[in-house]
C-alpha cells in the first residue's frame, strides 16, 4: 500500500497506531511483592536449675524404661508433680502405664522418638525427631509438651530451631543425677541438694534399686535438708526466651558430664 496523504502526516499517524496497541499504563504488569513470611520462633533457653528459693527440687525421669508398678503408688501417695522425658521407641508399648501416672499427678514431656544423639544431625532429622515425639504424646495423651530433653544431654543451634520450631519452650538439662544405685552425683557446683536443682533419673539396665526403692530414698534426703519437690512446669517453660550463646556440641559448659543415660 502507498501512502498517499501528506508527508508530514506519516508520523502522527504511526504514533496513533503504536498508542492503540500498547496496554495502558500499567496494565499487564503485576509489581514484585515479597511473599509474608511468619517470624522465626525465639530459641527456646537451656537450663539445668531453677532461680528459687521456696525449698524445691524437681525429680524428672528419662526415656520410659522402667514401669515399676510401686512408683505410681508412691507418686499418687506422696502427690509428686514428677516430669517424665519420654522416648517413644524405649516407652512403647507401656502407653498405659505413663497414662495411669498422669493420671496421678505426673507430666509428660518430649524426649525424642529414638533417643538418638543430635549434635551434628541435620535439620530436618532433629525436627523430625522432636516434632515426630510431640505428634505421637498428642495422639495417644492429647498434650503437647513444652519442655524438652535432648538424649545424654548434647544439642546444638540446630538443635534449639528444631525445637523451637517443634513449639518447645524450654530444653532442660540437670545439675544432679540419681544413679541406679540410689547415690547422687554432680555435674558441677556444690556436692548437696539445694533450691532448684534438676534431678535426672536416667533408666538403668536391671538397677539395683528399683524406681521406687530410689526415689523413696532421694525423698528421705531431701526431708533432712527441708526441701521439697516443685513442679517443674510451674517455673520452666512458661515463656520462651534467649537461649544461652555458642552451645558446644556436648552441651552447655558445665553442662551433666556423668554417665549418658541408657538408650
Amino acid at each position: 500500500m502507498r501512502w498517499r496523504g501528506a508527508p508530514w502526516l506519516l508520523p502522527a499517524a504511526l504514533a496513533l497506531l503504536v498508542a492503540g496497541c500498547a496496554a495502558p499504563d500499567g496494565a499487564g504488569h503485576v509489581s514484585p511483592r515479597a511473599a509474608p513470611t511468619a517470624p522465626a520462633a525465639p530459641l527456646p533457653p537451656v537450663v539445668d536449675h531453677v532461680t528459687t528459693d521456696d525449698g524445691s527440687v524437681f525429680l524428672t525421669y528419662d526415656d520410659g524404661a522402667e514401669r515399676d508398678p510401686r512408683f505410681i503408688d508412691l507418686v499418687r501417695e506422696r502427690r509428686l508433680p514428677v516430669s517424665m522425658f519420654l522416648t517413644d521407641s524405649v516407652m512403647g508399648p507401656g502407653y498405659g502405664h505413663f497414662a495411669r501416672l498422669r493420671a496421678v499427678g505426673a507430666n509428660l514431656q518430649n524426649h525424642t522418638l529414638d533417643h538418638p544423639a543430635l549434635p551434628g544431625l541435620p535439620y530436618a532429622g532433629q525436627r523430625a525427631q522432636i516434632c515426630g515425639q510431640q505428634r505421637k504424646l498428642a495422639a495417644r495423651f492429647g498434650i503437647r509438651p513444652r519442655l524438652f530433653r535432648p538424649p545424654y544431654g548434647t544439642y546444638d543451634t540446630t538443635t534449639l530451631r528444631a525445637a523451637a520450631d517443634c513449639g518447645i519452650a524450654a530444653v532442660v538439662l540437670w545439675r544432679v543425677t540419681l544413679e541406679p544405685d540410689g547415690h547422687l552425683t554432680y555435674a558441677h557446683g556444690p556436692h548437696r541438694l539445694r533450691s532448684g536443682d534438676i534431678v535426672s533419673v536416667p533408666s538403668g539396665e536391671a538397677p539395683p534399686l528399683s524406681l521406687a526403692e530410689r526415689t523413696t530414698r532421694l525423698l528421705r534426703e531431701l526431708d533432712e535438708r527441708n526441701l521439697k519437690v516443685g513442679r517443674l512446669e510451674d517455673h520452666v517453660g512458661r515463656h520462651a526466651g534467649p537461649a544461652p550463646p555458642g552451645p558446644a556440641a556436648s552441651g552447655l559448659p558445665g553442662a551433666p558430664s556423668g554417665p549418658p543415660e541408657v538408650p
